[in-house]
């Protein structure tokens, strides 16, 4: 029977489609690149989804993120991007997070639970501390660096950390794993230099912030505030979110297998345990749900 996964499964195999339904797979930060990286994950067909962000939608976010209209000009982000995963797969498991991630609060999110994490974190500190403890868990992580202030969306590579270059971000990133004997770390990164932002002051967030009801990490507090646009932080959102789904089918060796394939290999088998298992989920969710609606 046909359905919202069906041309992915002619190009994957349907084990693969059942690897992805069975996997459980963090987004921290759902802004520019985030939201991106959710959408590829949602229309794979991926069976949990796990979203971090403390961002209320932005006027200023409309010309990046897939998730910012004008309609949902100042929703929280995790609420827009939960409504949207469900739109386009009801069984996927949404759990959202409304916080910004640091390392004081970081102990709240079991990172265990993970199949991947996609760190889209636009600071340091907290950038450092998830990939620290992905690294002390053994839980596959890949780490978007700078997508700000650059033109070029052809100039994005996937690579480890140590290969990077034309990065700010990837720069003090580098460092600050060496210091912490991480040795390895998949990320996505552009080779374009970053360019200056126009100097604007009647414009710039910096001097008329104007985002809804910010209790942390105001634009008036930044230093700078980066330029963006349409094209360059959605293609760094797409890239790591494909990554993520073929990592996920690669490791579970579930990829490009035939139904004659699939009727012989175990692990094929195993994804469809994990995929039924994932339907009785849903299955179970609907029911308490159901309950609490008529319970009031």
């Amino acid at each position: 029977m046909q359905n919202q996964f069906s041309r992915t499964q002619l190009l994957l195999g349907k084990p693969a489609i059942d690897t992805l339904a069975g996997s459980r797979v963090a987004v921290f930060g759902v802004g520019g690149v985030g939201g991106y990286v959710v959408e590829v994950l949602a229309r794979s067909g991926v069976g949990a989804i796990d979203v971090i962000d403390d961002d209320r939608i932005c006027l200023t976010n409309v010309n990046r993120q897939i998730i910012a209209t004008l309609s949902t000009v100042g929703q929280y982000k995790v609420d827009v991007v939960e409504q949207r995963i469900r739109d386009i797969n009801p069984r996927c498991a949404v759990t959202k997070y409304q916080q910004f991630y640091l390392p004081e609060n970081a102990d709240t999110i079991d990172l265990s639970l993970f199949d991947y994490v996609v760190d889209c974190i636009d600071t340091v500190t907290a950038k450092i501390d998830l990939i620290r403890r992905c690294h002390e868990l053994g839980v596959p992580i890949i780490s978007c660096m700078g997508a700000a202030n650059k033109m070029d969306p052809t100039a994005f590579r996937i690579s480890d950390i140590s290969q990077t270059r034309m990065d700010p971000l990837a720069k003090v990133i580098r460092r600050k794993l060496r210091t912490l004997r991480i040795p390895k770390l998949k990320c996505v990164w552009s080779e374009e230099e970053p360019l200056e932002p126009i100097d604007q002051p009647e414009i710039s967030c910096r001097f008329h912030c104007i985002c809804p009801d910010k209790d942390m990490r105001k634009c008036t507090d930044r230093r700078t505030i980066p330029a963006s646009n349409a094209f360059v932080p959605a293609t760094a959102g797409l890239i790591a979110g494909g990554e993520v789904v073929k990592d996920l089918v690669r490791r579970a060796e579930t990829y490009r297998l035939s139904p004659e394939e699939a009727e012989d290999s175990e692990a094929a088998q195993m994804a469809a345990t994990k995929a039924k298992a994932a339907i009785e989920a849903y299955k179970e969710r609907v029911r308490q749900r159901k309950l609490a609606s008529a319970n009031g």
